[in-house]
């Protein structure tokens, strides 16, 4: 038998699909930066920022949304992408998270859709 979710943890799933297009587009800021090591340094600055500005609303909404686990990983991700540093190592810690953030989301989103156990009902 199939059990309905509720209200709430629909409006979870929700929310956390809205995490997931999130870290879709950091992980293409984050290819981007990959595939231009080359480029100007004023270029990957601007990349860099882009980044740094969304993990850290990511980081306001998730922490807003009771997702802790998420926002400690965008916060990281996000001081990380506004500070100097190696480009390489900066590639590297930032595909690192990314990989965290879908790996965080996948295990909230199964939680979220795992039917909420009924308290059998007691009799007095």
């Amino acid at each position: 038998m199939v059990q309905k979710l509720t209200a709430e943890q629909a409006a979870r799933i929700e929310q956390l699909h809205g995490f997931l297009k999130t870290v879709d587009h950091v992980a293409k800021l984050v290819t981007e930066l990959d595939s231009n090591r080359a480029a100007k340094a004023k270029f990957l600055e601007n990349i860099c920022e882009s980044l740094a500005r969304e993990l850290s609303q990511m980081r306001q909404r998730a922490l807003t949304a009771n997702v802790g686990t998420i926002a400690d990983v965008a916060g990281a991700m996000s001081v990380m992408a506004g500070r100097g540093g190696g480009i390489n190592m900066k590639i590297r810690g930032l595909t690192d998270g990314v990989n965290s953030l879908r790996l965080q989301l996948d295990h909230a989103l199964k939680q979220a859709m795992t039917p909420e156990k009924k308290e059998p009902e007691r009799l007095h």
